[in-house]
């Protein structure tokens, strides 16, 4: 395949502040970090930035408003090279803030955000439009209406959509029975489960195509299609964990679009680019270290 794969990433977008220390500070403890960085962040966001850096379109499909904050997430996204559709453009509203640090000795991260699972952000009117030429799309859960929108559409144009399943949101119950892919981290969990193992059996039971569960360094585990297997992800040195999953969705997301690649293929290369995230320091960075056979299997 040779054409550019065009993938549309709807959720959300916040400003990140992040802070690399030594140690989590105790309490009324006041600390001095040791780097710090300012990045457009968020689930969608993240694998948006991802998927135009491994040549794909990205546009990803957000609420951010007039706020000035806005302005600062809309321009790191732009020089990454994604394209933004502002479904709260013209109104006034706060702006997602992630306020991160990062452990330097193990790259642990802890995140405090406002978030947007309880958005009642409506769908831009021509989202319907966009995702009909769309590859992939990928809904992360934030703004519930324009994720239900988002996966109705997708599955009335045929097109592949990709859940990020990080944690458990209550419109998963909607999207599980319209979408592809369910993506998730070992700490999801669909209500009344209680493992990784038994959520991915209740989402297969549900009639979910294919589902992903990625434990950190462990393999990563996966079924579709009547079929199972496990991944053995790269070791690696883990320095910063910032988004490491989002990275991990977008790569995934990308990865879906070449015809060539099969389950087990796309788990590794994506697999691969996650984990070239983890070893580098600062939310950015590790972009210019993405070499072309990062992509491909060895």
């Amino acid at each position: 395949m040779t054409s550019t794969s065009l993938g549309v990433f709807v959720g959300l977008a916040t400003l990140d502040v992040i802070h690399r220390i030594q140690a989590p500070p105790a309490v009324n403890e006041k600390i001095t970090s040791t780097d710090q960085f300012v990045a457009a962040g968020g689930p969608a966001a993240n694998a948006a930035v991802t998927f135009a850096a491994l040549g794909g379109r990205a546009i990803l499909v957000t609420a951010l408003g007039d706020d000035p904050v806005a302005g600062l997430v809309r321009a790191d996204l732009d020089r990454y090279g994604v394209e933004v559709i502002d479904a709260a453009a013209g109104t006034a509203r706060p702006v997602p803030v992630s306020a991160v640090s990062v452990v330097e000795s193990t790259g642990d991260r802890s995140v405090v955000s406002l978030d947007a699972v309880a958005s009642e952000v409506a769908p831009p009117t021509d989202l319907d439009a966009v995702i009909a030429e769309a590859d992939v799309v990928l809904i992360d859960g934030h703004h519930p209406r324009m994720a239900r929108a988002a996966a109705e559409s997708a599955a009335a144009h045929g097109i592949r959509a990709v859940v990020d399943a990080g944690r458990w949101k209550p419109v998963m119950a909607e999207l599980a029975p319209l979408v592809s892919d369910m993506v998730c981290s070992a700490d999801f969990r669909m209500p009344g489960t209680d493992g990784s193992d038994a959520t991915a059996a209740a989402l297969v039971a549900a009639g979910v195509p294919t589902v992903v569960t990625t434990h950190g360094g462990a393999p990563i585990t996966w079924w579709s299609g009547g079929s199972s297997g496990s991944v053995t992800v790269p070791a690696v040195t883990a320095v910063d964990t910032l988004g490491a999953g989002d990275v991990f969705h977008g790569a995934y997301s990308y990865f879906t679009t070449r015809a060539e690649s099969g389950m087990n293929e796309r788990l590794d290369r994506s697999a691969r680019v996650a984990a070239l995230r983890c070893s580098v320091v600062g939310p950015r960075s590790w972009l210019r270290e993405l070499p072309s056979d990062q992509t491909r299997k060895r």
